[in-house]
């Protein structure tokens, strides 16, 4: 039997054919050519795994780590054809990440657009769209026998930086995919002929669940640049594609508030979708007076997917109404009867649980289902608030981080302790950064440097303050407040928070 997805874009493929699918710098494909490059991907994918399998072998499980592009979708599309579990993996990850990710999620090939990293040994290769496939060899993930087992429901796999050090893999019925595209399409009213311009990655939850099968869902076109979207890249695709609709992280808007000059095409967007953080509520104003921009601060969650949506965003309008089929409350677990606290949710687009830490995502789940997601908010007048964040997690630049996970790696460089932190700079923009406690002779720039050696860039602090020891609670935890204050003290006060 077909899987879900796989039925769906089938059918949509041939709904929408002469329609463009599509498009990046270099490509441009229709619904029908976006079906038949898939189609084309699927055969020789089959051709090449079935040459390294037995016949009836369970269906391969293969990460796509490169870029925005539409050859992406070709693969991602074509992968599904081939009735082979997608894991969508983040390029910017770190080498040691990319590795766990390959031995605890058991991954048998990779689909990439960039070489491998040392120690993920390739055995046996094919390109096929420009794209390189790679099966990994016998012994570069875990054995075969001790791998984790998906679920027979999951048809993709996604990623959220964990508490283990690695980043964990979360399990995606098809049902679930198809729930949240069908209802990002009717809740926006995403149509026909819209030109969707996105700049958040597609294993992100914005961009997978705004902007990839709901765009085919109505038929409308999927523009995908790569590259950091700059202001002036930013501004080229909108003047030559006139989007009606953009995606992209709070960055994106702060950067085009740089430019000195008007840009005129920021009103003719129809929706603009910014994720992760919230819009400061004075880069949301600026937008709308100099530009006309109202921008939507949409609010997903990884494991539970798209949760809200205002079609009429304005600063003091927070995140906007539930979508269908979601459902909020709040407060501590066994106390959901308020209106303020911690968010948890239940939604039609759940992910089930992940793969390569078993019981983690359940434990966040309560007795009736509803997700912790270590947001603070509330609702008010039918609209989320969110007011802060619960626990480890961090929120900088649009990046969800774990500071227990960079502390961990702090400790494993020369770090005797390590406080994690946010900050933000004098211009407002949020900063991660961190105190250590060690030995005499250790750097910042060591620091960082072996920081970088385990982590994706965006996980290291950008400044750490070194100090010969951590003032600690009665029980021996270090104290915040007296970190942030080394920090500040040896920064000489160039942060405000």
């Amino acid at each position: 039997m077909p899987g879900v997805l796989n039925q769906v874009y089938t059918d949509l493929l041939t709904q929408h054919a002469d329609r463009l699918a599509v498009a990046d710098t270099q490509r441009r494909l229709t619904y029908a050519e976006l079906d038949a490059a898939a189609a084309e991907f699927r055969t020789e994918f089959d051709g090449w795994w079935s040459e390294a399998v037995a016949p009836g072998e369970a269906r391969p499980r293969v990460v796509i780590l490169a870029a925005n592009s539409a050859s992406y979708v070709v693969a991602y599309v074509g992968l599904l054809r081939a009735g082979a579990l997608p894991f969508l993996l983040d390029p910017a990850l770190a080498p040691e990440e990319v590795r766990a990710v390959v031995a605890g999620c058991g991954i048998d090939a990779v689909v990439h657009d960039r070489p491998l990293y040392p120690g993920i040994e390739p055995s046996g290769s094919l390109t096929s769209g420009g794209y390189a496939l790679t099966r990994t060899a016998p012994g570069a993930g875990e054995p075969m026998a001790d791998r984790p087992e998906p679920l027979a429901s999951t048809e993709v796999c996604r990623f959220t930086s964990g508490s283990t050090g690695s980043p964990s893999c979360i399990e995606f019925s098809g049902t679930a995919v198809h729930n949240a595209a069908l209802s990002w399409r009717d809740a926006t009213g995403l149509g026909a002929d819209d030109r969707i311009l996105c700049f958040a990655g597609l294993f992100n939850g914005l961009a997978f669940n705004t902007s990839l099968l709901a765009a085919f869902l109505a038929g409308a076109a999927l523009w995908l640049p790569s590259g950091l979207p700059t202001s002036g890249q930013v501004i080229r695709f909108l003047r030559e594609i006139r989007p009606t609709r953009l995606t992209g992280f709070p960055a994106l808007y702060e950067s085009l508030l740089r430019r000195p000059e008007p840009i005129s095409e920021l009103a003719e967007l129809k929706v603009a979708l910014s994720s992760a953080a919230p819009l400061k509520p004075t880069t949301a104003e600026e937008l709308r007076t100099r530009h006309g921009l109202a921008v939507c601060n949409y609010y997903g969650v990884a494991e539970t997917g798209p949760l809200t949506f205002d079609p009429f965003p304005a600063p003091d309008h927070g995140q906007g109404r539930p979508l269908p089929g979601v459902e909020f409350v709040f407060g501590d677990f066994g106390d959901g009867t308020g209106t303020t606290g911690e968010i948890r949710v239940r939604s039609t687009s759940m992910g089930s649980r992940y793969l390569n830490a078993p019981g983690a995502f359940e434990a966040r789940l309560d007795r009736d289902g509803f997700y912790a997601t270590h947001d603070l908010g509330s609702l008010r007048d039918g609209r989320l608030h969110l007011s802060g964040r619960a626990g480890a997690r961090l929120n900088i630049g649009g990046r969800k981080i774990d500071s227990v996970e960079v502390r961990r790696v702090l400790l494993a460089s020369g770090a005797t302790e390590a406080v994690v932190f946010a900050v933000d700079k004098r211009n407002g923009d949020p900063m991660l950064a961190a105190v250590v406690s060690g030995p005499e002779g250790l750097t910042e720039d060591a620091l960082r440097a072996r920081c970088l050696e385990r982590l994706a860039s965006y996980k290291v602090p950008e400044r750490v303050v070194v100090v010969p020891e951590i003032p600690t609670t009665g029980v021996g935890k270090p104290r915040m407040s007296a970190a942030r204050e080394l920090f500040h003290k040896a920064t000489d006060s160039a942060f405000t928070s």
